[in-house]
């Protein structure tokens, strides 16, 4: 018998802008398909049963949330986002914290611009890591040869790409093990990229669980065309 999957709270940081895809809104706002990014990204949470509760972190103008019909769900708290990424998420955080919630709950921390997150992968997740002592993430092992330079473009060496994975989310820690692992990077001055890179700098070893290579996260505008094939071919 398969075990019950933990309960858990997401967070979703949507305060971005994304320059790269030379838009005329956030990047989250974008159409897909009958939707916009960002409803695609929120679905996967809020179908699920195990969802104790969403906390969406915002710019303070962000006039896009208010349009849409998911920005009435009473399971959707509003926070303000940070400068930063870590400080959208921490904001987040210290709203469960307002609310109560307890430090051993889990979080998962999930892209805005993620859209294509599948159940299945969100269960493995789950169930993986439902009793790890520090938590982890969906990732995918590196496929193509990878180069490090120099700051003038020249390669000085090939990795070994057998030891290199693709950091995904969502990614799923203990709210209170993550909330002290943000706030000491941000007054130690640390710049981190995601949460995991927050928990390793805390010297906790996580765990990674290979996920899709479809979960794909929105950059350009390529990537857009290639969601929006993969949709019009499921319909």
């Amino acid at each position: 018998m398969n075990k019950p999957l933990p309960d858990f709270w997401a967070v979703i940081p949507a305060a971005g802008f994304g320059i790269r895809m030379a838009a005329d809104r956030p990047k989250q706002y974008l159409q897909l398909g009958e939707r916009t990014i960002l409803e695609h990204s929120l679905e996967c949470f809020l179908d699920h049963p195990g969802l104790k509760g969403l906390v969406i972190s915002l710019a303070v103008d962000d006039p896009y949330w208010q349009n849409l019909p998911c920005a009435n769900d009473l399971r959707i708290l509003r926070t303000a986002g940070g400068v930063e990424r870590s400080g959208s998420v921490l904001n987040a955080l210290l709203q469960l914290n307002a609310l109560g919630v307890s430090d051993d709950n889990w979080v998962l921390v999930h892209d805005a611009v993620r859209p294509n997150l599948s159940r299945d992968d969100l269960n493995k997740l789950l169930a993986q890591l439902a009793n790890d002592p520090v938590g982890g993430f969906l990732a995918v092992p590196a496929r193509d040869t990878l180069k490090r330079v120099d700051k003038y473009g020249r390669v000085i060496e090939t990795l070994d790409r057998s030891l290199i994975w693709q950091a995904y989310t969502p990614q799923m820690f203990r709210l209170g093990a993550l909330c002290r692992a943000l706030t000491n990077c941000l007054v130690s001055g640390v710049l981190i990229s995601d949460e995991a890179s927050a928990i390793e700098w805390s010297g906790q070893a996580q765990r990674l669980i290979e996920g899709r290579s479809d979960n794909i996260k929105v950059t350009r505008p390529e990537d857009l065309d290639w969601l929006r094939l993969c949709l019009a071919n499921r319909g």
